[in-house]
């Protein structure tokens, strides 16, 4: 089969891309630092790093830490804030011939709507993902997204807001991913990221004190993909809207265990800071994957390793 015959692309909720590659938050800044060295319409998607809606200086440094096969990171959402952003920023993004995903975190239900509502109103940005990793202040430092019911009210909110493509970053700091999901999925979630960052430290054994000016932070990068790939696989089983796998994603295999895991698409994060072309090389390995395999489109693999797989209508149209 022809490479050029394969179909690699991805419908999620009203957003239609013609490959199934995101680039992470905070990752890729808006495509545009990346344009001198990589064809931008050759990737799915751009997530805009996140804003809230007042702005934030962030955390105290160091911010990021190398890890083995990884890394920390502790910025604390630093940026101008909706305000701010609106004025200065979104216009660019028209530019882009890639889609554009805004990015939405906050500290109170009432945070996440209205930002939603603002964000989402423009015409540069074609869907919002919700982190919902964020403190929640007005429960004694809960996160969202480790509450099933919290997870369901701030979701809830934003979906009132738009009814542009919503697609819900979930935590792999729970005990149940996938009862996490379907309170999202059920509260109006068009789609799900799998996963955000694990939470970790680092220590410096010459100083005694932690590497991080925070203390903690996020561990990302090729160390948590098979917690990525099992949370992926769980929520798969749960819910039936489409998930955008993340975790440790470098290669064309990588990016395969989490298709066959049960995701539709998949975004590349911290793989982008050594390699900003991993996306195109991905998209055009992965052609070459399915016309060996004789597929006809991604859709034929989409959770084919996964036995209780609960998406059955993502395969319409498919053999195989």
């Amino acid at each position: 089969m022809n490479t050029h015959s394969v179909d690699l692309s991805v419908t999620i909720g009203k957003l239609e891309l013609p490959y199934p590659t995101f680039m992470g938050s905070g990752c890729y800044g808006s495509g545009e630092e990346f344009a001198p060295f990589v064809d931008l319409s050759r990737i799915g998607a751009v997530v805009l790093k996140s804003v809230t809606r007042l702005p934030r200086l962030g955390n105290p440094t160091p911010r990021l830490v190398h890890t083995p096969a990884g890394m920390l990171n502790a910025i604390g959402l630093q940026n101008p804030g909706i305000d701010w952003y609106l004025d200065h920023d979104v216009k660019k993004f028209a530019e882009r011939p890639c889609a554009v995903v805004g990015s939405v975190a906050g500290f109170s239900v009432d945070d996440y709507a209205y930002t939603v509502e603002r964000l989402a109103a423009r015409d540069e940005i074609k869907a919002i993902e919700l982190n919902i990793s964020c403190p929640n202040v007005a429960h004694e430092g809960e996160t969202f997204a480790c509450d099933p019911r919290l997870t369901a009210n701030v979701v809830r909110a934003a979906r009132a807001t738009t009814d542009k493509t919503l697609i819900v970053k979930l935590s792999p700091n729970v005990t149940d991913i996938a009862g996490i999901a379907r309170e999202a999925e059920a509260a109006g979630a068009d789609a799900l990221a799998v996963i955000n960052t694990v939470r970790g430290m680092a220590i410096d054994v010459e100083t005694w004190r932690p590497r991080l000016g925070n203390v903690t932070g996020g561990l990302s990068g090729p160390a948590i993909r098979p917690i990525a790939v099992l949370a992926v696989y769980e929520v798969a089983r749960a819910v039936k809207i489409p998930i955008v796998g993340q975790g440790g994603i470098e290669t064309v295999t990588d990016a395969l265990e989490f298709f066959l895991a049960g995701a539709s698409a998949v975004s590349i994060g911290t793989g982008n800071f050594t390699d900003p072309r991993i996306p195109v090389r991905i998209v055009d390995e992965l052609a070459e994957y399915l016309a060996r395999r004789n597929c006809a489109s991604l859709r034929q693999i989409v959770g084919k390793a996964n036995v209780g797989f609960a998406n059955p209508y993502q395969f319409e149209g498919d053999e195989g």
